[in-house]
Parts: C-alpha cells; sequence; structure tokens
C-alpha cells in the first residue's frame, strides 16, 4: 500500500473512532441524565438543603410576635373569588404605615385586589375586596374609616407610597394598579381627594407595581418613581412554560411578556407633576421592575436608587446631583439576574454605609449585598468606586431559603440590641396541585442579627406562634403601631386574611423613636439621614429608605440602644445640606425635632 493510501486509512479510521467515541458519550451522559433526580422544593439533600440550618441560638431573644389581627378590630381579606391563572392576580397588594391625621399615631392605609380579571366593571365597583383605611386609636385598636375617608380605590390595586407632596403637614397618598394608577390628597381634616388628573401623576395604563417617594433633586418638593412591571394580556393559549424545575401555566409566568419601563414624576412645586424618567435616565426599559428604594448609598449627601427586578437585572442609579443618574450596576456588582421581588435597605453591621436584602423566587436563595464603601477591604485594595459583595451564604441568609419565595421585608431591630435584624415574608406562585385555584402556602422567616463574626440565625422557631402559620405572603409594613417602643409588623397575604403581628418584648432593651419634621426639606423628611451615637456604637438611619415590597414603613425612626442608659449624640443630614446636631437626648421616648430647631419634642412620656 503507498503511503499517501496508508494516511488517508488512517485519517478514515481515527475519523470513526472520534465519531464513535462521541456517540458513547452522548449514550452516556443521555442515560444519566435521564437517571438524574431533579432538585424538588422542600426535598433534602446531603451537603446542600440538609445542612441549610444552623441550631437556634441559646441566647436568642426572648420575644414573641402575637397575632393581634382580630383584638385590634382589623378585619381585612385579599381579593375577592377565585384567582383565573393570570399574573395581576397573583402579585398581591401592599400596605403602608401613615398617621394621615398627624395625632401621633400610626393608621394603615391596605391596597387590594377587588377580584380576577374576568370581572366587569359593575362586579369590581361592587367587590367587598378594596382599598381600606384604618383609624388608630390609640389604645391597640383600629377603626376602618374608608368610606368616610374618600380613600376607597376599588380595582386590581397593587402598592402603595405615602409622603407629603405639597408641604402641607399632612401626609398623602399614591396607589398603583394593574391599570391606572390613583393619588390621593389629604385634605387634612380626615378625607382625602383624588387629585390623580388635576396632578398629572395618572393617566398612564400599565402594570404598575412599587412606588416610592423621595426628593432626588433637593429642592424641597417630593418627587416620585413607579416600578413597571410586563406589559401583560391574557394569552389565548396557557401553553406551559418551565422556569427553574418548576412548570407554570404562561399566564402567571412574568417570562412570557415584554417588560414596562418605569415612571419619575418630577414635583413641579405648583401641585403638579411631569414625568421625565427617560430623560434623567432611569426609565429601566429592559427591567421588570417590582420594587425600588432611595438612599445614599455612596454617602455623598444625593438620594440614589436602587431597583429590584424580576427575571432581568437589577440596576443601580447613582445620582449625579444634576437631574439625572448613572448606571453603575455592573461596576457595583448589583446587577443580578434573578427573581428579585423586594427590598430591605439598612446598615447591618453599623459600619456608617447601606447595605442591600434582596429577597427572590423559589431555589434562587436571597441576596445580601454589603456595602463596601467603608469597609476594610476598600482600605486594603484603595477601591474607588462603589461595590457591593453578595454575602448571603457567608452571614445565614443564603441557602436557608433555598425552598422560599420570598417578597416583603425590611431591616429592623426588633430586639433594640443596637444590631438591625430581618423579616423574610413567604408565600409561592406555584399553584397546588389537586387545588389550582390555590397557590402553596409558606412560612415567613426571622433572622436575629448576632453582629458581623456570626451573622444571622433564623429564630422563626421561638419567636412566637403567629410566626408558625403558612401563608402566601406579599406586602409587608414595619412600624410601632402601639408606641411602646419596639416594631410591629402588618402582612397582606394573597388571597387570605392580612395579619397584624405585635412585637411583645422588644422593648425590654432601651431605644428611642425619632419623628422628623422638614422645614427647608421636604416636610415628610424623607431622605434624612439620621446618626446615633450611644456608648461605642454609631447607628444610622435614613427615612423611607426600605420599600419591602408594595409597601411602606413607618416614616418614624427607630433606634435600639440595648442597655446603654444614655445618648451621646444625635446628628441629622438633612436633604436641604444643613447639618444638624441634638444633645442630651431621652431614651425610650418618642421624639420630634424639627429642621433647624436645635431641641427637641416629647411625644408621648414612657416609663420603664
Amino acid at each position: 500500500m503507498s503511503i499517501s493510501k496508508r494516511k488517508r486509512s488512517i485519517k478514515v479510521t481515527s475519523w470513526i473512532a472520534t465519531v464513535l467515541v462521541l456517540v458513547l458519550l452522548i449514550v452516556f451522559f443521555s442515560i444519566n441524565k435521564r437517571n438524574e433526580k431533579q432538585y424538588d422544593p422542600g426535598e433534602p439533600i446531603n451537603g446542600v438543603t440538609v445542612d441549610l440550618y444552623k441550631p437556634v441560638p441559646k441566647n436568642h431573644p426572648e420575644i414573641e410576635f402575637k397575632d393581634m389581627t382580630k383584638i385590634a378590630g382589623i378585619d381585612f381579606t385579599h381579593f375577592s373569588g377565585k384567582r383565573t391563572e393570570q399574573l395581576p392576580e397573583d402579585m398581591g397588594s401592599g400596605a403602608a404605615w401613615i398617621d394621615y391625621d398627624q395625632d401621633g399615631n400610626e393608621d394603615l392605609v391596605i391596597v387590594n385586589q377587588s377580584g380576577p380579571l374576568t370581572m366587569t366593571a359593575d362586579e369590581i365597583k361592587k367587590s367587598a375586596a378594596h382599598c381600606e383605611l384604618y383609624h388608630n386609636n390609640g389604645n391597640g385598636t383600629f377603626t376602618k374609616v374608608t368610606e368616610a375617608s374618600g380613600l376607597n380605590f376599588h380595582g386590581c390595586g397593587m402598592g402603595v407610597a405615602v409622603g407629603d407632596v405639597d408641604n402641607d403637614g399632612f401626609p398623602d397618598v399614591f396607589i398603583t394598579s394593574f391599570g391606572k394608577n390613583i393619588f390621593y390628597h389629604n385634605n387634612g381634616n380626615g378625607t382625602f381627594s383624588d387629585q390623580t388628573k388635576k396632578t398629572g401623576l395618572g393617566g398612564k395604563e400599565g402594570f404598575w407595581t412599587g412606588a416610592s417617594w423621595a426628593d432626588y433633586d433637593r429642592d424641597g418638593f417630593l418627587d416620585l418613581y413607579v416600578c413597571g412591571y410586563v406589559k401583560y394580556s391574557r394569552l389565548n393559549k396557557q401553553v406551559v412554560t418551565e422556569r427553574v424545575n418548576n412548570e407554570e401555566p404562561a399566564g402567571i409566568n412574568p417570562l412570557s411578556f415584554p417588560s414596562q419601563r418605569n415612571l419619575l414624576y418630577h414635583n413641579n412645586k405648583n401641585g403638579t407633576f411631569t414625568e421625565l424618567a427617560v430623560s434623567a435616565g432611569v426609565a429601566d426599559p429592559a427591567g421588570k421592575s417590582l420594587s425600588a428604594s432611595w438612599c445614599d448609598f455612596n454617602n455623598d449627601g444625593w438620594p440614589d436608587l436602587y431597583v429590584a427586578n424580576d427575571v432581568s437585572d437589577n440596576v443601580m442609579f447613582i445620582n449625579n446631583g444634576k437631574g439625572t443618574f448613572n448606571d453603575v450596576s455592573h461596576l457595583a456588582h448589583v446587577a443580578d439576574y434573578r427573581g428579585a421581588m423586594g427590598l430591605g435597605v439598612g446598615d447591618w453591621d453599623n459600619d456608617g454605609d447601606m447595605d442591600l436584602f434582596v429577597t427572590h423566587w423559589l431555589a434562587e436563595e436571597n441576596g445580601f449585598y454589603v456595602n463596601k464603601l467603608n469597609s476594610k477591604e476598600k482600605m486594603a485594595t484603595n477601591m474607588q468606586s462603589l461595590q457591593f459583595q453578595d454575602e448571603a451564604e457567608k452571614y445565614g441568609l443564603g441557602q436557608v431559603s433555598l425552598d422560599d419565595v420570598a417578597w416583603g421585608t425590611s431591616f429592623f431591630d426588633y430586639d433594640n440590641d443596637m444590631r438591625l435584624d430581618l423579616l423574610a415574608v413567604n408565600g409561592s406562585t406555584n399553584q397546588q396541585g389537586e387545588h389550582p385555584e390555590n397557590l402553596v402556602p409558606m412560612k415567613s422567616r426571622l433572622f436575629w442579627n448576632e453582629g458581623v463574626e456570626k451573622g444571622f440565625a433564623e429564630v422563626t422557631s421561638v419567636s412566637g406562634e403567629a410566626l408558625s402559620y403558612e401563608n402566601v405572603g406579599r406586602g409587608a409594613a414595619f412600624g410601632d403601631y402601639d408606641n411602646d417602643g419596639d416594631v410591629d409588623v402588618f402582612i397582606v397575604n394573597n388571597c387570605g386574611k392580612a395579619v397584624l403581628l405585635r412585637n411583645d418584648g422588644g422593648n425590654k432593651n432601651n431605644w428611642l423613636e425619632v419623628k422628623l419634621v422638614g422645614i427647608k426639606s421636604n416636610r415628610s423628611a424623607i431622605g434624612a439621614r439620621i446618626k446615633i451615637v450611644s456608648g461605642n456604637v454609631s447607628q444610622i438611619r435614613e427615612v423611607n429608605n426600605q420599600s419591602s415590597y408594595l409597601s411602606q414603613n413607618s416614616l418614624t425612626q427607630h433606634v435600639g440602644l440595648a442597655k446603654n442608659n444614655t445618648i451621646d449624640s444625635i446628628e441629622i443630614h438633612w436633604p436641604s445640606g444643613l447639618v444638624q446636631r441634638i444633645q442630651n437626648a431621652p431614651i425610650n421616648q418618642r421624639i420630634e425635632i424639627t429642621e433647624a430647631v436645635n431641641s427637641f419634642k416629647i411625644l408621648e412620656k414612657h416609663s420603664k
């Protein structure tokens, strides 16, 4: 045989051998793949879910969250009728604490969905499910005043944001919906009037979700950011689309629909607003947004913006102080493509910069972005730009949430030990197998902050029977409704009863609550940052920087003081640029501080 024929023969033989090897490999991996057991939520897996839970610390706080809903006189049911496998029906609604009559007690606005999207306009109008306003009687009970107040929105309500837009001393209410948004002006006499058209805050049809107030240009008047989710339309063919090992009808899967851009309304200081998200650079057209929080993340005095997006990149917009924003999402390492729903913002490690907690969908784990602005890592590496690092696993907040679908959340010092804790409200979007008209309920999780060395420990099981119940949780609002010195929680459950959880025992430690009143700054003091030093610990709070999910916390800032009997100093950085210092503040009291007035007013005397 010639040399050339021999070479050709070798080449053919090699080619055949290669093909055979590839075929064998394909067959092997195909068989192995068929035999491979997929992870089912809730299933124990060695090395993963089996090792998720560390023991409850023996020194955990002896605090109980009690269900006081019925005793408090709150009777709220979300949704009326049966769901029809459409996305807006399953996203839930939120709530907000609001002292609408300025009597010193936190009242409650609860958003609702009238029922399935198949309802007629007349059925929606007659539905028993609508937004509600509950007046706080100051004795632990509430009275429903919805009809008398005029704040009775009917429709597919989603989120709520509270702020005094005209600086008249009375907070106003903005409600988002699947449809058109609505703005209620507080008349100051216990009633609200619909001024949506007059202000220019409505008129745009869409699927609107979270909303947050901020004075982003620091002109003394509140502006508004509104999240757009998806361009939803009912699908004729209910095909099944797979999402992270779970099959969902296409009608309740956000991947089935294109994104809805966001809105930024600038306050014109004359009772009207102008929408300019595109020109300001914050429209986020590719994001499917559910929550947005304003916060000064880089400590330059200007409110920045973080947007939580579902099945699309989250976005961080840095305020350049000129009316526009720069997208630093990837540079700051927070452009996370997961199913993000709720946001908590707070300085968990008391190092003087704000960190982020982001709740996620099933099998994605919650995110915990630690701000490195004032970190040792920054000093060691001479880091120049704003950067975060997801350290959820390091600090006990990652794999423990693997089986959760998490929504409303907030940093809050529930035991007043000078360390911010976390609550994540859970509830699935998956349907129950034999009863697809219902969604799968879940337990929420309470995380106790043990400090930087140990991180967070889940203490749900030792914090009251009310936290052991499974619900289809969505929105959550945090505030001290009974003025006893510890933070309580109100939770909206999708297609179910809302729950008021009273904190019993958090006030065993010392505390301080501060209400700020802006003069040159916006009256609600949104964006003001408080620095409180007690002993060797410095804590910061920023007014209204936590959007939870479709909800808003109390504007009164709560600070735990542990066993400290004195407050060394209070320093307030107002949006106007004024830095104000207060001395000799009392402990275990609620006080009011007015901008440029170097004293405080005790709102309600407490004694231990």
